[in-house]
């Protein structure tokens, strides 16, 4: 299964300008993030990416700030022109919460400065994680030394909410937030309380979104052709009402229903230089 930065990623086929990668961070660290991610761009054009947020905070370095990007919304999209890099982490659910010592729903939806957060300007950290030149080991060190320098608390209902989070993930037969209550063995109210306090969210939307990054990965793979796709079972197999359920949230999200999604994907497929 692809991992949850590489699913996020809408319209794969045209990324050859950029490059991904990730790196797992120091033991001592893995209590609230989840892994380092570095993208990498070479673009002699204009260059577009869409991704679709995911459950979970990353803070980035990005244009001179260090920016916590909160959960929820549509797709977003960035520009990418010349030669640069961005180096960020993707932290693990319910793990911001140490971050900033209040509800993670109260910066859900936003884009916000981590010195706006913390009180310390994030400035000089930013400058150093967008150093030209700086290979990726020199990146991640220098990232690791900022979080060690908060001296976060070890919640121990990271692990629990995490958890919850890869269950709802990995278990395409969760298409309810009731079902993930009585795996987390709580009422629905209180499984509430809890992603609003340390995702951010709530769980319905998190399942939602897995289940449609579920639709896009089947539209990113080998499917050729829209009529390959029982739209209709799919719909009902993701947990929603009917195909025009799924084609809405999808639409909303993606900005493009799925079956004219895929057509898109496997057309720029085609469109790419064959080798031999």
């Amino acid at each position: 299964m692809l991992g949850r930065g590489e699913r996020a990623i809408l319209h794969p086929s045209r990324a050859a300008v950029i490059d991904v990668t990730r790196q797992v961070p120091a033991a001592d660290l893995r209590s609230w993030i989840d892994y380092f991610w570095i993208v990498r761009w070479q673009a002699e054009e204009p260059h577009t990416q869409a991704v679709i947020p995911q459950p979970v905070v990353h803070v980035a370095a990005e244009n001179g700030r260090l920016l916590a990007h909160g959960v929820g919304g549509s797709h977003f999209t960035r520009t990418l022109l010349g030669d640069g890099h961005v180096l960020g982490m993707a932290l693990r659910p319910g793990a911001f919460r140490s971050f900033i010592g209040r509800p993670v729903n109260t910066v859900s939806r936003s884009v916000i400065a981590m010195g706006d957060l913390t009180g310390v300007d994030d400035r000089p950290i930013a400058d150093a994680l967008l150093r030209p030149g700086a290979a990726d080991a020199e990146l991640v060190g220098v990232a690791e030394s900022w979080v060690r320098g908060l001296d976060l608390d070890r919640d121990p209902m990271i692990d629990t909410v995490a958890g919850l989070v890869t269950r709802a993930e990995s278990d395409h037969t969760i298409v309810r937030a009731e079902q993930l209550a009585a795996v987390a063995s709580m009422s629905l109210r209180s499984l509430q309380r809890l992603f609003g306090e340390y995702v951010g969210i709530g769980p319905k939307w998190v399942i939602q979104r897995f289940r449609l990054l579920d639709a896009a990965a089947v539209a990113n793979s080998g499917t050729r052709f829209a009529r390959d796709v029982d739209w209709a079972a799919l719909a009902v197999d993701l947990g929603f009402s009917d195909q025009a359920h799924l084609t809405r949230e999808f639409s909303r999200i993606v900005g493009t229903p799925p079956a004219s999604y895929l057509r898109s994907e496997h057309d720029q497929a085609d469109d790419r230089p064959r080798r031999g």
